[in-house]
């Protein structure tokens, strides 16, 4: 793999045999040898037994409005081939990521637009013009780049250009049909070159709008309501097996097609990072790629929890 470029040495990404059933068993709900309490009248105390049997308690003052006629926009760009001035490597696996992403967000209610390969330009443009459509009747935002990349970078197929370019259209004095509503964004590159060698551990195993989503009377910080989902952290690799695709993609698949509507989006993703934590490792005739680790990166600017059911 190029300098800047993810990794993907020789069949890297070998998953550990385990069942995702065990490394997901906690759901929310009510413990089974719990009974109701109540009061001295006989009545069931339901608040406080909902309060004290449950995980998360929901209010619908701090949740994100989900019931608009469109769950929104998902836009996914991937790109896997590139010119050879960029020296970047062709990113085999990608088009499995971009398959399985496809379905999962599909399957959460959005309406899914696929671009492949897609030059720095096509790229700005594709999301400014998202920016500037009417998302009135929609309740959220997303877009998915899969891509080689440096920290602050995205590459097109013709070269690097900062994340932020195209993120910034949807910043809140820009596209004011989005205001108050979650933008989401997940980014499958890398961030550096630095390689994760893991720690063994033993603890454990390895307008109208505006009125509807935001208060008009109080201003907003532009640049809320934005959660920014990384496959690695600032520095690092970003690992993927040309067979089965990205680790991060793969979990995130996995645990989206399992909890994606029962779950908060934070408590989904703290699910993703902990299955590519401990279910995926590089593997390598190459000791020097081999034995690798890895851990996504969550940035929320998120001002309420959002819900996809």
């Amino acid at each position: 793999a190029s300098r800047s470029g993810e990794t993907s040495f020789f069949f890297v990404g070998e998953q550990k045999t385990q069942d995702k059933t065990n490394a997901f068993q906690m759901q929310s709900g009510v413990a089974l040898n719990d009974e109701p309490r109540k009061n001295k009248d006989g009545q069931t105390r339901e608040q406080e037994y909902s309060s004290e049997s449950h995980y998360r308690i929901v209010s619908p003052t701090f949740k994100y409005k989900m019931s608009h006629r469109r769950v929104g926009k998902c836009i996914i760009i991937n790109n896997k081939n590139f010119d050879e001035k960029t020296g970047m490597n062709v990113r085999n696996g990608t088009d499995r990521d971009a398959g399985e992403l496809y379905k999962c967000f599909k399957n959460l209610g959005f309406d899914v637009i696929l671009y492949n390969d897609q030059t720095c330009e096509k790229m700005e443009r594709l999301l400014r013009e998202a920016s500037e459509e009417d998302h009135s009747d929609s309740s959220c935002f997303a877009c998915i780049l899969l891509s080689h990349g440096e920290e602050g970078m995205i590459y097109g197929t013709d070269g690097a250009m900062p994340i932020k370019t195209m993120t910034s259209l949807f910043r809140g004095d820009k596209c004011k049909s989005l205001v108050g509503k979650p933008k989401l964004f997940f980014i499958q590159a890398c961030r550096g070159s630095e390689f994760d060698d893991g720690i063994q551990t033993d603890s454990g195993p390895p307008n109208d709008a505006l009125e509807t989503d935001a208060n008009p009377r109080h201003k907003i910080p532009v640049e809320a309501d934005f959660l920014f989902a990384y496959s690695t952290v600032p520095g690092y690799y970003s690992w993927r097996n040309p067979g089965r695709g990205s680790w991060f993609v793969q979990a995130l698949c996995n645990v989206l097609n399992e909890f994606g509507k029962q779950l908060e989006i934070m408590q989904i993703l703290t699910r993703v990072n902990y299955m590519v934590a401990t279910s995926f490792e590089s593997w390598s005739e190459d000791p020097r790629f081999s034995e690798k680790k890895q851990i996504p990166c969550v940035v929320s600017m998120l001002t309420k929890e959002l819900y996809f059911n």
